[in-house]
């Protein structure tokens, strides 16, 4: 059994933030509390969503909440993405990356097929801030951040927080 009590926010630079997330082969009870612990972490921090690997864990497996409420938060393993329509582009921050924002191409469409908490796999379409979100947290499954999808400008605009966050890791990591 692992105890995901206590999972907290991750922040960048940490490792697992930048890597390919693990499918989850078995839905347990483990998995269960995992996802309830995603939706506290989401909606303590008013997100709009929260992948595992921003609790520190390498699984592939989402929330997505648009009114950042546990009562509309929903779950999504293993969940594979379909992107259509044109590039959209606009601002996003991410709960790892506090204190950045950027403007982000995007697609304007999607379709999310995933697993649920009862083990049945499901597909939902969406448009808008959904699909947005869909990305946004599928974009951590992948290892790649807001970051990563910044243009030029942008990152040259964010490179003194991004040191501040690193910085902070470092001394962090050091006093452990």
């Amino acid at each position: 059994m692992t105890d995901y009590s206590k999972c907290k926010l991750t922040r960048f630079p940490t490792p697992v933030l930048e890597q390919r997330a693990e499918a989850i082969a078995e839905i347990n009870d483990d998995i269960r509390r995992l996802a309830d612990r995603m939706i506290d972490l989401m909606v303590e921090t008013q997100g709009v969503g929260f992948a595992a690997p921003q609790a520190g864990v390498n699984l592939r497996m989402f929330v997505v909440s648009l009114d950042s409420s546990r009562d509309s938060a929903k779950v999504y393993i293993n969940p594979d993405i379909e992107v259509s329509g044109p590039m959209v582009s606009h601002e996003e921050g991410c709960l790892s990356l506090p204190g950045i924002y950027s403007q982000i191409q995007r697609h304007a469409k999607c379709k999310v097929t995933a697993t649920d908490l009862d083990g049945n796999r499901f597909t939902e379409d969406a448009e808008g801030l959904l699909a947005r979100a869909f990305q946004h947290e599928y974009d951590h499954l992948e290892g790649t951040m807001i970051k990563d999808r910044m243009s030029r400008p942008a990152k040259i605009k964010a490179r003194r927080r991004l040191k501040q966050l690193l910085d902070a890791y470092h001394q962090t990591d050091a006093a452990s």
